[in-house]
């Protein structure tokens, strides 16, 4: 009994030691990583719970669960790294043609998180999140869409990180939705000043591209400059396309849900290593913008 208890207790005690170790590790190389350029924004696209599911032989509804578990690790990295703006693309328009059983567990952990946020039981007090929910919430049900409000409502003064979060959201709708109200909005600027605004060539002028990027969903956010997307896959899935033309995409083979603080410092890395070239990619799409 004796050589039982002098076991555990060793085994204890190793177990701790190593975990010091490994935060002390993780810590180390989070404030290396620091000494680089480290991104103003950073947008995640959280691919693959369904296959964690279907590999773990559970119910798609805890795919969900493990990965936002995963996400508030990221979240974590994120922010102790000095990110200011994370976007997540959680739920697309598109996603409500799954069936409704894994639509509703969604909604349902949709509806739970936030709740948490808005009792201020959230992780994001910690940090002084502000929420921004992006997309047309008009499509989510009656309850999630409240709360939604609701919880922005609660972290508008927050002045601390911000956290971007797209549902019910596409880029083409997005895009859609931008140019249809700068159009509404200059139509109704010429029927109260009666005159119609010409350029310096005098040719007819209605709208500008700082007409339609005021109204995008993500206006609230500044342009990612670094895109993590799990699963193996280098596409966008119809996400931030307009805002991604300087990103870079960084793409790991890894299920959102088994996502790690390696995978992200791998993506850090490959940020700073390209940072100069994204750079002058930024500034001379300034220039033609201009």
């Amino acid at each position: 009994m004796r050589i039982g208890n002098v076991w555990m207790s060793f085994w204890v005690t190793l177990t701790r030691i190593l975990e010091d170790a490994i935060n002390f590790i993780k810590r180390s190389t989070l404030k290396i990583l620091s000494m680089g350029p480290i991104p103003n924004h950073v947008a995640f696209i959280l691919d693959g719970n369904r296959r964690f599911a279907k590999k773990q032989k559970v119910v798609k509804g805890f795919g969900y669960k493990f990965g936002y578990i995963a996400l508030m690790f990221m979240l974590k990295y994120c922010y102790e790294l000095g990110v200011s703006y994370v976007t997540i693309y959680v739920f697309s328009i598109d996603n409500f043609k799954r069936s409704p059983q894994e639509v509703d567990a969604v909604m349902d952990l949709i509806l739970e998180k936030v709740e948490l946020w808005i009792r201020g039981e959230g992780f994001g007090y910690e940090y002084g999140i502000r929420l921004h929910f992006l997309g047309d919430l008009n499509l989510l049900s009656e309850p999630v869409r409240e709360a939604v409000d609701r919880a922005m409502a609660a972290t508008k003064n927050n002045n601390g990180a911000v956290l971007a979060i797209c549902v019910a959201y596409t880029s083409t709708d997005e895009i859609v939705h931008a140019v249809e109200r700068a159009c509404e909005e200059k139509w109704d600027e010429i029927m109260n000043s009666k005159r119609v605004a010409v350029d310096e060539h005098g040719e007819l002028k209605l709208i500008t591209l700082g007409d339609v990027e005021k109204h995008m969903y993500a206006a609230v956010t500044p342009d990612p400059e670094l895109l993590i997307r799990t699963s193996g896959e280098a596409r966008l899935s119809n996400f931030l396309l307009w805002q991604t033309s300087c990103c870079y995409l960084y793409s790991t083979s890894m299920l959102w849900p088994e996502v790690n603080v390696c995978n992200f410092m791998w993506a850090i890395l490959n940020f700073q290593r390209n940072h100069f070239y994204l750079v002058r990619k930024r500034k001379e799409l300034k220039v033609v913008r201009e």
